[in-house]
């Protein structure tokens, strides 16, 4: 398996999104007919949390705000707080935020490191979760292994729904001698909410990662829009390639145990087209930063960085502006105002569930696919030139 990359060398050819298609069924469906659920199981044959829509909002602080994730839940998907971020450092995050909006982007990463270095409140954990579930909604946060313990009983004390552990990249295996390493099993058995981990991106380490009791796995390295961590650290796998393995690994896992885990591809899709195949690769929802970064709920306005931003030693991240479109049931239900299928994107995900012929989305992970690396250009000469539609920069 791979291909020779030098003397004694093999290395594997890996896929992204530009370079696969999906081939239409030979039945189709009503788009209006088609179940788009997604669901997290919970443990002790509770009732599992149940979403109408497979998509989640990134823990980042210009996407997800107390106000963003009421107006996600509403809606019907999940949007994930981040437990580390100015929400929880600053008990007025707007300030932070004009700051970070204001900055020259060659001093931007430095003020970034300088805001977070505020420490985190607990009060203010525990404040934010209650606001969230004052409102109605689901309330999920996160947080990086270290802290996971300590946050994680905050959060669920005040009523968090779903806890989310997420580092660059995720084990079971972690050595460390400077600090004590989560025990993941240990954790998952010890809180009572939904745990799902991140992020992973090969067989062998999802189904580690699996039989520690988690309720989820995110899937993804370096992908998202802001993310530089594959310019820093050299790593990473592109989304198709891991989507794939990683579902291998959950459906091994599921006819082992008998315990369906769910995965969900994190970063690195801009598009309808870009979810819809991330669902069709064996994914069962989709975490989503920058298209949401666009949303008038968003408290980006417009501008977006990654979690690993602000490290104090090695930023892996930078801020992005990706504009404000419209309001955040726009990008999820339409109408598009824009051509580059950005809006609408249960739309997308419904019409090509139709078009293949599937029905549920673990229907939608059988669909035929293709490697296509012209798909995107094939006739697409005029939209390429004047940069619209498919064919914008």
């Amino acid at each position: 398996m791979g291909m020779w990359i030098g003397r004694n060398r093999k290395a594997r050819v890996t896929y992204g999104f530009d370079e696969i298609a999906l081939v239409p069924g030979s039945v189709t469906i009503n788009p209006a007919e088609v179940s788009t659920t997604f669901i997290i199981p919970r443990r002790d044959g509770a009732e599992p949390l149940k979403l109408s829509i497979p998509i989640l909002a990134s823990a980042m602080d210009g996407v997800v705000d107390v106000n963003f994730a009421v107006e996600m839940g509403r809606l019907g998907g999940l949007a994930v707080l981040n437990l580390e971020g100015v929400q929880t450092r600053y008990k007025h995050p707007a300030d932070a935020l004009d700051q970070v909006l204001a900055a020259d982007k060659n001093e931007v990463t430095g003020l970034l490191q300088k805001l977070y270095l505020e420490p985190v409140r607990e009060d203010l954990i525990a404040t934010r979760v209650q606001q969230i579930k004052a409102a109605g909604q689901l309330a999920a946060v996160s947080s990086i292994p270290q802290k996971a313990a300590q946050y994680g009983r905050i959060a669920q004390e005040a009523g968090a729904d779903v806890f989310v552990v997420q580092s660059t990249v995720s084990t079971v295996r972690h050595i460390s001698t400077q600090y004590e390493s989560l025990d993941l099993a240990k954790f998952c058995r010890e809180m009572k909410i939904p745990v799902i981990v991140g992020n992973t991106v090969g067989y062998d380490v999802t189904l580690e990662v699996m039989q520690c009791g988690v309720a989820g796995v995110l899937v993804g390295v370096g992908p998202g829009a802001a993310c530089t961590s594959r310019g820093v650290l050299g790593l990473g796998v592109p989304q198709v390639t891991a989507t794939v393995d990683c579902a291998a690994a959950r459906d091994a896992f599921h006819k082992k145990t008998g315990r369906y885990v769910p995965i969900i591809t994190d970063g690195g899709m801009r598009t309808g087209g870009d979810v819809c195949k991330a669902l069709a690769c064996g994914s069962d929802a989709v975490m989503i930063g920058s298209p949401f970064a666009k949303a008038m709920e968003a408290p980006g306005r417009g501008h977006h960085w990654g979690m690993a931003t602000p490290h104090a030693n090695l930023p892996r991240g930078t801020r992005i502006t990706v504009g404000t479109t419209g309001p955040l049931k726009q990008i999820l239900f339409g109408p598009a105002s824009v051509d580059d299928g950005s809006e609408n994107l249960v739309g997308a995900i419904t019409t090509c569930m139709g078009n293949v012929g599937a029905a549920t989305i673990r229907e939608f992970q059988e669909t035929e696919i293709i490697i296509a690396p012209s798909i995107k250009t094939e006739g697409k000469l005029f939209q390429t030139v004047q940069s619209v539609g498919m064919g914008a920069r």
